[in-house]
């Protein structure tokens, strides 16, 4: 009888980019596969549309971070802005398998789930963690032992004696069924939200 190939396990291949004082930490479930990276960064599948949002809620121009002619993003502004802002960035996975060859959360197997406590304990005035995807959002559920938010909304959840709020935003992958401009009318208002209640 033949016997099946093992799937590889991949370890992530980003250190959490943690900007000091970061009162957000947002959290997708993994990158895609390399062949699919324009640049070393998060998100970094020229067709996702993270970094359009962001320059559509910030910037008010959906290619503020876009390079066009190469076909990448502006790691020049984004990592500043980022930054400034005060927006850290990871993953809710640490290891995976990739049970077809592409980055659909439906086929990704979480080998080893990324250690949140010890995230959070690196960002002391992070206030408000952002899922950005099916996977993710059910990782931190799990993680909380808290309730489904609705799209747009959150959760209040603690860690360490302090109040979070868990918000669970819509996928910036296009494979998620909803125009970019709705999905940054959703990011802009959770921004609003956070940044308002300094």
């Amino acid at each position: 009888m033949q016997q099946e190939p093992a799937i590889n396990i991949e370890q992530h291949p980003l250190r959490p980019f943690l900007p000091e004082g970061a009162q957000v930490l947002m959290l997708g479930s993994f990158p895609p596969p390399r062949s699919k990276w324009s640049m070393d960064f998060f998100y970094p599948n020229y067709i996702n549309d993270m970094w359009r949002i962001f320059g559509l809620v910030f910037k008010d121009d959906r290619d503020y971070f876009v390079d066009a002619a190469a076909k990448t993003f502006r790691l020049d502004l984004l990592r500043p802005f980022l930054e400034e802002k005060g927006i850290a960035l990871y993953d809710t996975a640490c290891a995976v398998r990739r049970l077809q060859g592409n980055a659909s959360d439906k086929f990704l197997e979480i080998v080893t789930a990324t250690d949140l406590d010890a995230l959070l304990s690196q960002l002391p005035q992070c206030r408000a963690i952002v899922t950005t995807g099916g996977k993710a959002t059910e990782t931190l559920l799990a993680h909380f032992n808290a309730q489904l938010p609705k799209i747009g909304s959150y959760a209040a959840v603690r860690f360490a004696g302090r109040p979070l709020r868990l918000y669970r935003m819509p996928s910036s992958s296009r494979a998620y069924p909803l125009s970019l401009d709705k999905k940054a009318a959703y990011y802009k208002q959770m921004f609003l939200e956070i940044f308002s209640t300094r």
